[in-house]
């Protein structure tokens, strides 16, 4: 794609000298015990216990049921605060997403029982947390040291975002793993990814540089990293060129046995004098960033499934290791 016409903020030269393992085809870097050492680098981190449930702008009064981690819960709002709580009435198990809230109390849809923010014999509210951005739950796991709150890569002070989500057959670390295999971008997005080369590996990071399309022939050029602050999330910064300070963050959350929730928050910022404006039409840009979303994860979904499928039908001795 070397007809591609760039715009927007010059960035700095590529290193002069790429290291040996960088100078390959895609096919070559894309290495699989590469992508493998940085998955396990990152399934090695702590939660605190935090799982993404969907978008904050998501959950309004009326009580909404959602299954993370194989936990059946209910999710609401009283005088806009969170609330997350098991999705089963105390009394005899109705559903409470099926109920109502009156009065800042949930009241089950079987019987009347009402319950409020403590606890009610077994049943207990859990941790919630809402950063503006995406609802969360904190839910118990073993050998989990809690956290007050989710553990989260730095987020630009002022930013238009769009929260994706999605489910697929695959699991948690099958996502990450898509996003730490950059190298498949032009190949396997085209109409997305015009260029994309990786500049640097370090021990945490991948450095990607990128020429988002706009058209066939007119893109984006900027220099990206991606790292994962915790097991389930992946974060893509823009570090330099066209909205520097811009992030991604990709959320993997469990549902059951073989099923993953795909949660992406696009948080766009920019120093252009006419990123203020644009916030004020946010309303009419974000369905234009939820659809490229849901176009690339479409795809990106299959990926981490068919790695989710080869992953559980592999024979170990003979078989390439899937990350």
């Amino acid at each position: 794609m070397t007809g591609i016409r760039t715009f927007g903020k010059e960035l700095s030269r590529l290193p002069e000298q790429l290291p040996p393992e960088l100078r390959g085809p895609d096919w070559v870097q894309a290495n699989p015990v590469l992508i493998q050492e940085h998955l396990d680098r990152a399934l090695a981190m702590p939660t605190g216990g935090w799982f993404a449930i969907d978008a904050s702008s998501a959950i309004t009064g009326a009580p909404r049921p959602y299954r993370v981690a194989g936990h059946e819960l209910v999710v609401w709002r009283v005088e806009g605060a969170l609330r997350v709580a098991p999705d089963a009435c105390p009394h005899m198990g109705a559903r409470l997403s099926d109920g109502h809230v009156r009065e800042g109390r949930l009241v089950c849809p079987w019987h009347g029982l009402e319950l409020a923010d403590g606890k009610h014999g077994a049943w207990c509210p859990f941790e919630a947390h809402d950063d503006g951005v995406l609802a969360w739950v904190r839910l118990p796991e073993e050998g989990e040291h809690p956290t007050a709150r989710p553990i989260l890569s730095e987020r630009p002070a002022v930013f238009l975002d769009s929260v994706m989500r999605m489910e697929a057959s695959c699991e948690p670390r099958d996502v990450i793993a898509n996003r730490l295999d950059p190298w498949h971008g032009v190949h396997y997005h085209p109409h997305t990814f015009k260029r994309l080369r990786v500049i640097g590996i370090r021990e945490d990071r991948l450095v990607v540089r990128v020429v988002y399309g706009m058209s066939d022939r007119v893109g984006i050029e900027v220099d990206a990293t991606f790292h994962c602050p915790d097991p389930r999330t992946i974060t893509m910064t823009i570090v330099d060129g066209e909205g520097t300070g811009s992030v991604v963050e990709t959320h993997a959350t469990p549902l059951g046995a073989g099923r993953t929730a795909i949660l992406e928050a696009t948080l766009a910022t920019s120093e252009r004098t006419g990123f203020r404006r644009a916030l004020k039409a946010a309303w009419m840009i974000r369905p234009f960033i939820l659809k490229a979303q849901r176009r690339l994860w479409v795809e990106d979904a299959a990926y981490a499934e068919r790695t989710y499928e080869l992953r559980q039908s592999a024979d170990r001795t003979s078989s390439p290791r899937i990350p």
